[in-house]
This record gives structure tokens, sequence and C-alpha cells, in this order.
């Protein structure tokens, strides 16, 4: 409910900048094009495009659109000129790069000019305007809180804190009659219950929040009905279980109301963009690397007996089984020679890692080096089974061994390299904290997490960090 308000009022001033940024790029055009010689206007589309997006991003970044109205007004001005200087930076190095014929550095530089210039004004005058509503009282929603428990103190605290989503707290309302009069977090309980109905004549109240023990439902489902009646938004705080990590989402399934615990991301637009990115660098990359596999394939071939890829069953996507696929890095038959070498095994859990492993053949060693070996996962990630990025895949003999916690590392799709790839790779020899790695990952995952581990993967392949 508080951060809708939030949401509609940032999407309305991207909006209003994404403006002020286009106006801003045609009047340098014109102002430049009276002492310059120029091209017309529509030339420069493409560019007007990539100049909207270098400012709206650097406003993102610098968080020009978060506490907005709670900002003072130097600290806005400072912002916007940051943004301006950041992006006349980019642009300036990607016209010293590309060196687009028709693109004036002049026309660049007072383009950042003009738009640094009215985004201050406009910037200005939202302060002075939320300044002058909030005065008059114009700025603020009136909020009723029911309950006054140790959860009503922390949503109360947190209302408090984001004075940016303006809402003003009327009141508090609770069962015990005892506790009218009284103060809790510096608001007055005016009421109990029953008295809502009053509280709603006699004051104005724009929405109600019930942040009720769960023993309460039955008992404020009539004051519910009634604000309903009355046309009052209503909501229900439901963090009624005390979960570490799971987070909660309001969901319809055909018209019945469910809330929904998930430990994992719940951004489908998010997971949307990876699955993407999953498939054309996966693709292009089976096209570009297709020779190199081919050379790998013929020298494995030809080294040692067996066929040169390696198939085997893995645990992806919630324990779902899938054919993995590897460039074979050991002797023939190798699987049915792991018993022997259990006593050698170096890594504390239901995995098995042994340096100088008898069964890997001399160019298995300089192909999990170099990382090479892992190649033929592309087609795991093109197919779907695996992604660029994630938990890496296990055997379901291993998974069967796995504490209740360690499976959650299956609560997200298996991947080519992840934090344990990066952070040592086989140097970790507890399992948990590999474990730990894995769901590290999973509760602060992000697009960005994605490209600074693919990014860091690199030179972990390079210099073969921790590869045995």
């Amino acid at each position: 409910m508080l951060k809708e308000h939030a949401s509609v009022f940032r999407g309305a001033m991207i909006i209003g900048d994404v403006l002020v940024i286009v106006a801003s790029f045609w009047l340098a055009h014109v102002a430049t094009r009276a002492h310059l010689i120029l091209y017309p206007y529509p030339y420069y589309l493409w560019f007007k495009g990539l100049f909207v997006l270098v400012w709206i991003s650097s406003l993102h970044y610098l968080g020009a659109y978060e506490s907005f109205r709670v900002r003072r007004l130097g600290e806005t001005l400072s912002l916007v000129l940051k943004a301006g200087i950041g992006g006349f930076i980019l642009m300036a190095a990607f016209i010293f790069i590309l060196q687009p014929v028709y693109v004036s550095r002049i026309l660049t530089a007072a383009s950042f000019a003009m738009a640094a210039l009215l985004l201050g004004i406009e910037k200005a005058l939202l302060v002075v305007g939320f300044r002058y509503t909030r005065r008059s009282g114009y700025n603020f929603r009136r909020l009723l809180v029911v309950g006054t428990g140790n959860r009503a103190k922390r949503f109360i605290d947190r209302v408090l804190t984001h004075s940016e989503w303006g809402f003003r707290i009327v009141g508090l309302v609770d069962e015990d009659t005892s506790l009218t009069g009284l103060t809790v977090k510096g608001f007055k309980v005016i009421g109990t219950l029953n008295d809502i109905p009053t509280i709603i004549h006699h004051t104005v109240v724009d929405d109600v929040v019930f942040v009720v023990p769960r023993s309460w439902l039955s008992r404020i489902e009539p004051v519910m009905r009634f604000c309903e009646t009355e046309g009052l938004k209503v909501s229900v705080a439901v963090d009624f279980f005390d979960l570490s990590f799971s987070r909660a989402t309001a969901n319809d399934f055909d018209g019945v109301p469910l809330l929904s615990f998930s430990s994992t991301t719940d951004k489908i637009w998010h997971l949307l963009i990876k699955r993407i990115v999953d498939i054309v660098i996966s693709g292009v990359s089976l096209i570009l690397l297709a020779p190199v596999m081919a050379v790998v394939a013929i020298v494995i071939y030809f080294t040692s007996e067996g066929p040169p890829l390696f198939v085997q069953e893995r645990c992806g996507l919630n324990g779902r089984r899938f054919h993995f696929y590897k460039f074979r890095t050991m002797v023939r038959n190798a699987e049915s020679k792991l018993s022997e070498l259990m006593i050698h095994n170096e890594m504390d859990g239901p995995v098995f890692k042994m340096t100088k492993d008898p069964r890997v053949t001399r160019l298995g060693i300089f192909l999990r080096k170099t990382s090479l070996d892992e190649l033929p996962q592309l087609w795991n990630v093109l197919k779907g089974d695996m992604s660029l990025v994630g938990p890496r895949p296990p055997l379901p003999l291993e998974v069967q061994r796995y504490d209740n916690w360690q499976r959650r590392k299956l609560s997200m799709r298996p991947g080519v390299t992840c934090l344990w790839q990066i952070n040592g790779r086989n140097n970790i020899k507890n399992f948990n904290d590999w474990v730990k790695l894995d769901l590290a990952y999973i509760d602060n995952w992000s697009l960005g997490l994605d490209w600074k581990i693919l990014f860091k993967t690199l030179p972990a392949v390079v210099f073969g960090a921790g590869a045995k």
C-alpha cells in the first residue's frame, strides 16, 4: 500500500524527466544550429535516444528518484549536476571511440548543459511545490493503525523512517480498552475496535491498516466490512510467520487471494531477461567455439580410450533430472573406481574432490585447468537445463545425502559458473561453505550480480584459480 504511491510518483518523475531531456536536446540543436552547420534534427534521433538513456540511467544510479519528497533543494541540484557531468563523460567517450561524423562535440556539450539547467529548474519547482503542499496539509494520506503490539510498533517505525511515502498516522486502535489514552511510539491510542466507526466519522482517515495477531482475524472481519461499506482502503499486515529469509507476496488465484512465501526471487521480468541472455550467449558461443570444441573432441578421441563427451545425470531446478555434458577428462569407467578412492576425499560432505586424482588423464588436467571441459555445458544452457550463472548441478546420490537446509540450493536453476567458481573453486574444502556461497547467491540474486560473476569468472579461468 505505502510503496504503491512512491512507485507511481517515481514513474511520473521519470516520465517528466524524459520529456524535459527530449526538449533540452531539441532546444540545444536549435541554438547550436544558429551558429554552426549541423545536420537536420531527424539525423540525431538515435543519438537523442542514447542521450535520454544516459541521463535517466545516471539520475537513477545516483538515487535521484529515491526519497525525493524529503530531499533538500541543494542536494537535489547537486545530483542533477553530478548526473550531467558523469553522463557527458560517457557520451564524450562514445563520440571519441566511434567518431560519428555528424555528431558535434559542441552540440553534445550544449545538450547536457541545457538538460542540466532545465532539470534543475524542474526539480527546484517540485521541491518548492512539495514544501508548500506539505505545509498546507495536502501532501499526506492519513493513516489509522489498528494494533499496538510489537509488529505494529515495527510497522510504525517503517512509516516514520520512510517519510517520502507521504503518510501521517492519525492514531492507534486496540482491542484492550485499558490502553485507550496511552501513547505508543509517540502516537495516542484513540479507541477500540468498536470505536472505529465513530473515529472514521469524526476524523479524516484515508487508509486503515490492521497490524494484529492471527487470533484477531475473526474479530476484525466486521470492522473490515464496515470500512468496505464506507469506501475506505483497508490493508492487513500478514507477517504472521517469523521466517528467516522467505519473502511474502500477495497473489490472486482465479479470485482466491493467496499469500505466498518464497525464498527465491519473484522478479519474473528479471528472470525472463536472464533466460534471454542465457539463450543468446550460449547460442552465439556454441557457434563461435565450434572449431575449438571440435579440436578438443578429436584430441580426446585420439589420446585416450573412450568417447570425447562425458554424459552424466545431474539434478537441476527443484530436483529435475537432466543429462549433463562435459568433455571427458578421466579414463574410461572412472566412476567404477570411485569407491577405491573415497579414503582420499578432501571434501567434507557428500561430494568427492581429490588432488591429483589418478583417474584424470594428462589432457584432462589441461582441460580442467583451462575449463575447456566445461564448454559442452553451453548446450545444457541453450536447452534450459542450466543457466550461465547459478549453483553447480549436483549428482542425485549427493542430493540424497543433503541436509534439509542444503537442499535449498536446488531452488534456482544450476549454472556453469557461480560464486564458488570465483572464490577459489576447489580450494574450498568444507561442503557447508560451498553451499553457503550458493545460498548467498540465491538470497542476493540480481542481473547485476550475474554479470559481476561472469566478469570475474574469466580471470579465474585464465589463471586457473583453484582448478584441479
